[in-house]
């Protein structure tokens, strides 16, 4: 039988211990997990953030891998822990809309309420529940525990909205929503709707006020030093300097417009 894997995503940084306890809770419950790290340099509180990067790389893991998703900028309120299952995944988070845009790919089949206290440390602070209640629920569930068992079933789960493009006669108009180490600008414009609006004809690609002069299959197809835009690897239009940083080179960054406009 495989080890159950549980992938950590938050906000916490590694220069503190945070990261590294909510590992060391989740192995106290369940020592046979495998535990992978998807990032913990989320920006401090972005719950959009969290969802995006979350939603980028979940359906890449094996099956029945358990997401421990902390980006909590109201931890200690009254806003609710959650699990949740979506059939092949499994995810403990804070209700708080994280988990917002994994529910837009694949609603979920079930998601409770953390409110079994059984199943979270003895006693709970109110500035680190990712520690006390989170981990030891994706402990519990790598350790073979149902979900249901967590808590009380919910139906009104928090959502945030996520950005969309919009489509009008001339002109395709998204906007950034990650920026990635490299300063890639990727947009929230999907390979789908681009085809479908440009239908092959001829286009022109601005980032700002910015026109991208060239669109390429690989960042090696632009010169270095060069501005371009390609489908990265979510299958997003992503705005790259080839060997360089578009978002420090352009000063843009999340929420700037990315439109495609048709050429006559």
């Amino acid at each position: 039988m495989a080890r159950p894997t549980v992938a950590l995503l938050t906000d916490f940084g590694t220069r503190d211990h945070y990261a590294g306890t909510l590992k060391g809770v989740v192995l106290t419950v369940c020592p046979d997990a495998t535990l992978v790290d998807i990032g913990h340099d989320i920006p401090a509180h972005d719950v959009l953030a969290g969802a995006l990067e979350l939603a980028a790389c979940y359906r890449y893991f094996p099956k029945d891998t358990i997401f421990l998703v902390v980006v909590d900028p109201g931890v200690g309120s009254a806003r609710r822990g959650i699990a949740a299952d979506i059939g092949d995944y499994r995810f403990v988070a804070p209700d708080n809309g994280v988990l917002s845009a994994v529910f837009r790919d694949a609603p979920p089949k079930k998601v409770v309420e953390l409110t079994e206290r059984k199943y979270s440390r003895p006693t709970v602070s109110r500035t680190f529940e990712g520690r006390d209640r989170f981990a030891p629920a994706a402990g519990f569930l790598a350790k073979g525990v149902a979900l249901v068992s967590l808590g009380k079933g919910i139906q009104d789960y928090q959502t945030i909205d996520l950005p969309r493009p919009s489509v009008a006669a001339e002109s395709l108009t998204g906007e950034i929503v990650r920026v990635d180490r490299f300063g890639n600008l990727i947009t929230n414009i999907d390979r789908k709707t681009f085809e479908q609006f440009t239908n092959g004809g001829s286009i022109a690609v601005f980032v700002g006020v910015q026109e991208v002069p060239r669109i390429v299959a690989t960042y090696a197809e632009a010169p270095a030093g060069e501005l371009c835009a390609l489908f990265g690897s979510t299958d997003h239009l992503e705005v790259a300097i080839n060997a360089g940083d578009a978002a420090a080179t352009l000063g843009l960054s999340r929420g700037a417009a990315a439109t495609v406009r048709i050429v006559k």
